[in-house]
């Protein structure tokens, strides 16, 4: 008869729980442009960060998109300075050589919300459920300051196993400047969350 992908089917999950928080789910294209990919994203052409994410690249101003937060940048310009709350599933492509915690292409989530008083405080009240609903009620989470070019400041999110490691899960912070600048957005006025699940790194 055949059934969903489990990995459609975590998506799907995943959707129809964001959409009960009030989130639209946005998809995007595969193949993305340099600018959307990386320099929407506050990844200048000679950004180190770059190196993080090696590319397949089609020609010198497309390639296979590293992650969906391309979805993000061309809804902020879409938006034209309005509110957004999103998340973005697709797959996504990077050069890592296959293994058991490691893959070329994977799946991954993404989340934005951007409005008018937004805290680390509404992203940490965001992700708590999130995380409870998928791994239990009784789970805690951890942020731990990290980096990454488009937000700050950034966080890892751990999740608390029962046998008492801590498990990364995501990567999340508050929306950069320049890229709510870039996205048509006012710093100085609104703030804005972003989160990444992904399923293999």
């Amino acid at each position: 008869i055949g059934s969903s992908h489990l990995l459609q089917q975590i998506v799907e999950e995943l959707e129809a729980f964001f959409i009960g928080l009030g989130y639209e789910v946005k998809e995007g294209p595969e193949v993305e442009s340099d600018h959307f990919n990386f320099e929407m994203l506050n990844l200048q052409k000679d950004h180190p960060a770059r190196a993080m994410q090696d590319s397949f690249y089609i020609d010198p101003n497309r390639l296979l998109r590293t992650h969906t937060s391309p979805v993000q940048a061309r809804t902020m310009l879409e938006s034209a300075g309005k509110p957004i709350k999103i998340v973005c599933p697709g797959k996504v492509y990077r050069r890592d050589d296959d293994d058991q915690t490691h893959s070329h292409q994977f799946m991954q989530i993404e989340g934005l919300v951007i409005g008018e008083d937004i805290s680390m405080a509404d992203l940490k009240g965001t992700l708590l459920p999130v995380i409870r609903k998928f791994f239990g009620q009784d789970r805690e989470i951890r942020l731990r300051p990290s980096y990454f070019p488009f937000t700050e400041p950034s966080v890892e999110v751990d999740v608390h196993h029962e046998d008492g490691r801590w498990i990364e899960v995501l990567g999340a912070g508050m929306v950069h400047p320049n890229v709510l600048k870039m996205g048509g957005y006012d710093p100085e006025k609104v703030q804005g969350f972003a989160f990444g699940i992904r399923d293999k790194r």
